[in-house]
């Protein structure tokens, strides 16, 4: 048998306690930040930004947000982005012809030139020589694309070795502008001669990514910052990119399986929604106060919010504090300097799911380009262009889903798929578990035969399908999220027993969140214990397996690679 739940352990200083190794908040303590959040805390405000929001000590600045005159209108701004969505993705009678040529070429060019140079090369080899031409395709196609390359980059596991590798340089190794270029966006939307607000700017950038770089720079007043500066000519190619992706994808629907399901309409819109709040900086600073003041409200500690300028935020200029630490692949570095990985990742995972559960707001773009591993083992993390946001009906759609299929509830799981709008709202439940065979016990994959395994797919996809299933635009955005830790613990903590991870997490929203689930959803998490024998079930796993790491997750991956190679579903290493 699997851990269970404990009684509550005893409580360490300052509020806080330990379950399973995990560092958790009290409710108690939870409940004091709630209250304050709402202006009635009965704790004396010591005037620190440090009250409002997950920041670091000793910042070069104090927040006062009453006094920041970049938030001006930004209600208002974000609703008219909202609003542009509609015509960025509606039909056209034809795409934008130049982009979609220019695509067509870029991408066509790289698989014939992998085709006559790369294809009759040793498997690996062939492989590395696509993914470099796909890259570099990507990168002269510009943000969009790059943005696509990066989610590619976290699914280790799940795309090829060759391609993640690649595409990693998607993260924050793109070609960057060139210096007279940075200067006179920065100019343009600062008002004035770089060196009036800069002391020093690093004429070399730190990263470069899809749609800005950033730079190293100091102020004139002397605090260290990073200069976020976005590239001159994103605004119309995303635009295009948006036309021309909404002009293709309802042509995949039901025409290719795992697109339809996909509901590639859907993704391109919400690609749309998220790429153009990207597009202006305040927002993504406003997105920063939001997710600082969700982290704080839980009593979260594992991760950093920088602290965007009091002063120097526009549309296409951030300045914020400079944070530093041990970039995400350096986890030899970390080790030695005494921090422990796994509980990195376990924290991390628990602020992005009660940042979804609890909150409905939640880091929307989360990759190894975009954190470092702070000294003390604290996370410091950066971008919040892209950040998920769910009304309270999907919320609790959410929370649904993760309750019960946490306790093997299979129907309950369902219908909150169905809530959350992935099914149709007359969708027959009972025919839907029969038609997946979700009312027998499920084989263990390794143990059947490439045909087998095909024919397993098919059938699943064609009854969902049947069922007008589909991936919801919020949905997508939270596997996203699960792609990149998938890819994280493979990275940092391939060792760690998976089943006891998951009952420490469950431990956590148990102990400090019961009362607030029950109310919202009817669920005490406190009287049910995660079910780990039907997780077991779920995999084709025997019953007196005691724990599985996620380095055999990716073992049993690989032998069900081969054998749908086997069977002619799917190539070597092209899928999960």
């Amino acid at each position: 048998m699997g851990p269970r739940i404990r009684p509550p352990p005893p409580r360490y200083p300052g509020g806080r306690r330990r379950v399973d190794g995990v560092r958790v908040t009290t409710r108690e303590t939870a409940q004091d930040a709630a209250r304050g959040a709402a202006g009635g805390s009965q704790r004396e405000s010591t005037g620190s930004d440090r009250d409002f929001g997950a920041f670091g000590e000793n910042g070069p600045w104090n927040l006062d947000l009453d006094a920041l005159a970049w938030r001006d209108g930004l209600a208002a701004l974000r609703e008219a982005s909202r609003a542009e969505v509609p015509q960025l993705v509606r039909r056209r009678w034809v795409p934008p012809l130049r982009r979609f040529v220019e695509a067509a070429w870029r991408v066509g060019g790289a698989l014939v030139g992998w085709w006559w140079r790369d294809r009759r090369r040793e498997a690996s080899a062939s492989r590395a020589g696509l993914s470099r031409r796909l890259r570099l395709a990507f990168e002269h196609l510009g943000p969009a694309y790059i943005k696509l390359g990066q989610i590619v980059s976290s699914g280790r596991g799940l795309f090829p070795d060759e391609l993640v590798e690649e595409f990693k340089r998607c993260r924050d190794q793109v070609r960057p502008e060139p210096f007279d270029v940075v200067r006179r966006v920065v100019e343009e939307d600062l008002g004035r001669p770089l060196e009036e607000v800069f002391s020093h700017f690093e004429r070399e950038s730190l990263a470069a990514a899809s749609s800005a770089q950033v730079h190293a720079a100091t102020l004139q007043t002397g605090e260290p910052v990073v200069v976020k500066v976005q590239r001159p000519r994103v605004q119309s190619q995303v635009r295009l990119d948006i036309e021309a992706m909404a002009w293709i994808a309802p042509f995949l629907v039901g025409r290719i399986p795992v697109a339809a399901l996909a509901n590639p309409p859907a993704l391109v819109e919400l690609f749309a929604e998220t790429i153009t709040e990207e597009l202006d900086f305040r927002l993504e600073a406003e997105n920063m106060l939001d997710i600082a003041h969700v982290l704080r409200d839980a009593g979260q500690e594992i991760i950093v919010v920088p602290r965007p300028h009091p002063q120097w935020v526009t549309r296409r200029v951030l300045v914020m504090e400079r944070l530093r630490g041990f970039g995400y692949e350096n986890v030899e570095g970390m080790r030695a300097a005494g921090i422990d990985t796994s509980e990195v990742l376990r924290s991390m995972m628990i602020a992005f799911l009660e940042g979804a559960m609890i909150y409905g707001v939640f880091h929307g773009d989360l990759h190894g380009g975009n954190l470092f591993i702070m000294p003390d083992g604290r996370v410091a993390l950066f971008d919040y262009g892209m950040t998920g946001r769910m009304h309270e009906k999907q919320r609790l759609a959410f929370l649904r889903m993760m309750m019960t299929g946490a306790v093997n509830d299979i129907r309950g799981q369902l219908a909150a798929f169905r809530d959350l709008g992935a099914l149709p709202e007359d969708t027959d439940l009972d025919s839907l578990m029969k038609v997946l065979k979700l009312d027998r016990p499920v084989q263990d994959p390794t143990q059947m035969s490439g045909e087998q395994l095909v024919s397993e797919i098919q059938e699943v996809i064609k009854g969902l399908l049947a069922h007008g299933a589909k991936l919801p635009k919020h949905l997508m955005l939270y596997v996203k999220g699960m792609l990149f830790f998938d890819g994280a613990i493979a990275q940092m903590a391939p060792d760690v027993n998976m089943f006891a991870e998951v009952a420490r997490i469950y431990a956590y929203f148990a102990q400090n969140h019961a009362e607030k689930i029950q109310r919202d959803i009817g669920f005490d998490p406190a009287r049910q214990s995660v079910d780990l024998e039907g997780m077991k079930a779920s995999m084709g796993l025997a019953d007196d397996v005691e724990s599985i790491t996620h380095r055999e997750l990716q073992e049993r991956r690989e032998i069900i690679r081969d054998r749908l190679e086997e069977g002619g579903g799917f190539g070597r290493r092209s899928s999960s």
